[in-house]
């Protein structure tokens, strides 16, 4: 006698793929962090301090105020005005690009995590040069060698989010490496 097939309950069903894949939103969610904390350390400055002024920390460290019209160390910064929007355009285009790595790696999270800060750096210089035109930097590093100080250009916060991802997807390669060699070996 055949017995009338019942469906299978949902607890015996496997799980849709889409389901068991990690989310893309804690990634996102890290680089808007960096997003906000850049664009609002940027504002404090600006509301602390005059332009070009400088306020002294220890005896390495500044706060300044310093608009870069260029990219990393002031490159391109005495240029006629196009560069705002050369580096607008590289920016939005690579944060379109980390995006997309990200949604095809997000189980990866180191790497994710780097491409995260990368993403957020990206956002906040690319925000501060739609806006103002400019990049506001404020981080003054230096050291004083036989009376003379040689200053670290400044930077910002979202400088040093794309630094430490940068400084992670080196670090997730070289893992990646290791456990690729020991994998054939």
């Amino acid at each position: 006698m055949n017995q009338p097939s019942r469906a299978p309950s949902s607890d015996s069903m496997p799980k849709s793929a889409s389901n068991a894949r990690p989310k893309v939103w804690p990634w996102l969610l890290t680089a808007g962090l960096v997003l906000a904390l850049d664009q609002f350390s940027k504002w404090l400055i600006t509301q602390d301090l005059p332009l070009y002024a400088g306020r002294p920390i220890t005896g390495f460290f500044n706060l300044v105020h310093i608009e870069n019209p260029g990219a990393a160390f002031s490159f391109l910064a005495g240029a006629a005005g196009w560069q705002r929007w050369l580096f607008t355009v590289l920016g939005l285009a690579a944060s379109a690009l980390i995006v997309w790595l990200l949604f095809r790696h997000r189980g990866k999270t180191l790497f994710s995590l780097a491409l995260a800060l990368i993403l957020g750096g990206a956002l906040g210089n690319v925000a501060d040069r739609l806006v103002w035109g400019h990049v506001t930097d404020f981080l003054d590093f230096y050291i004083t060698v036989g009376g003379q100080q040689w200053h670290w250009p400044a930077f910002n916060l979202a400088d040093s989010s794309i630094f430490v991802g940068a400084v992670l997807l080196l670090l997730d390669e070289w893992r990646q490496s290791r456990k690729r060699k020991g994998d054939a070996g």
